[in-house]
């Protein structure tokens, strides 16, 4: 075994070691989740969140392997009951032991890298709660833990002597140099994340710590959103060159406007050498409500597995086109709609809960010293 290492400021960066953050549709060694404990995340509808989640692992498991935290033995016991029941391929679940404060590990879980020679890194970003709730310090210590678990390296972004926020769901790559994000979650003074970051600073952290040296700066998120504009609700990179995403048809919807704002910033956008995206869009469902609240309900919120895509539906005549454009961009993989009207209640679907680890060729083995 080799001892994990914490590689610290002032050493080369992943990018100068030949690291970057692969596609999400790239071979994965498995994906990360965590079972559901906080009943106040889905008020009124929590006895129904943990059928979802086995429903989500029954498809899962078909294809690839399935990390899945649990925050001790009882609460694993009575999990894999569950699985067992809903017809999950337990051999293809692993149970780890961690304490966490909610489970949506695209915020909250490790972030991996690889290289060139296909080693595994992980960045440790500094996680706290989307800057709105105080309980945040059992997720903020997950990716330091599982690097240990996993013994592999790990970074903790580190500018102007702050460890670094950032959210899985508020980036999105494409493997190849590039990364869409939204200015309303990096920039407004709303749930500020990094005081002292400007657009500069940020994408020098892309290029260091992602390998992305082209960003793409969307405006705002979707209403009903509690993260603040993050990126998985609105726009997603399918293939190197091609960017889904979601667009309002109706002009009196709130959604409406900011939607045509983004979709026109990705149709006229061009890289350095006059790159274009490829734009494809997504319809939105019908605005989703319960107890009054506007729910971040959107297409763009789906996974992508080994050999599947997994799709949030909503009880909703838009489900079926939106299922439609997703499985023309994905020939080769199944795609499956989950039903989310109760999950979304939860302020997140599929890609907020899910965390994938890319397939490594030499899984554990540190980056060479600088």
């Amino acid at each position: 075994m080799i001892e994990p290492r914490l590689l610290q400021p002032g050493t080369p960066p992943p990018a100068a070691r030949g690291f970057r953050m692969p596609a999400e549709w790239e071979p994965h060694d498995a994906t990360w989740l965590a079972w559901p404990v906080r009943e106040s995340d889905w008020p009124g509808k929590f006895p129904l969140i943990p059928f979802v989640y086995a429903e989500i692992l029954r498809h899962l498991t078909r294809f690839e392997r399935v990390h899945l935290i649990v925050p001790d033995a009882a609460t694993e016991v009575t999990v894999k009951n569950l699985l067992q029941k809903s017809g999950v391929n337990l051999n293809a679940v692993q149970f780890w032991l961690l304490p966490t404060d909610r489970s949506w590990l695209r915020d909250s879980g490790p972030m991996y890298l690889l290289n060139t020679q296909g080693q595994k890194a992980i960045l440790d970003w500094h996680f706290n709660a989307w800057a709105k709730y105080p309980d945040w310090h059992a997720d903020d210590a997950l990716p330091s833990a599982i690097a240990h678990l996993q013994q592999l390296p790990y970074w903790q972004p580190v500018v102007h002597g702050q460890r670094v926020v950032l959210e899985g769901g508020a980036i999105d790559v494409n493997g190849e140099g590039w990364l869409l994000t939204t200015e309303e979650c990096l920039l407004s003074t709303t749930q500020q994340r990094n005081p002292h970051l400007g657009p500069k600073d940020y994408e020098r952290l892309f290029a260091d710590y992602l390998g992305c040296s082209q960003v793409i700066w969307l405006k705002r998120g979707i209403v009903g959103d509690d993260t603040h504009g993050h990126v998985d609700d609105l726009a997603r990179f399918v293939a190197p060159q091609t960017v889904v995403t979601v667009v309002e048809n109706n002009p009196g919807d709130d959604n409406y406007l900011t939607l045509q704002e983004n979709l026109d910033i990705l149709r006229n956008w061009r890289g350095p050498t006059g790159e274009k995206l490829e734009v494809v869009s997504l319809p939105m469902p019908q605005p989703l409500y319960y107890e009054g609240v506007r729910l971040p309900a959107s297409y763009a919120n789906f996974y992508i597995a080994n050999g599947l895509v997994l799709v949030p539906t909503f009880n909703d005549p838009a489900d079926r086109h939106a299922l439609g454009i997703l499985a023309d961009l994905f020939p080769e993989r199944e795609i499956v709609g989950i039903h989310c009207v109760d999950l979304v209640w939860g302020l997140g679907t599929l890609h907020c809960m899910t965390q994938q680890e890319p397939r490594a060729t030499r899984n554990g083995t540190p980056p060479d010293n600088p």
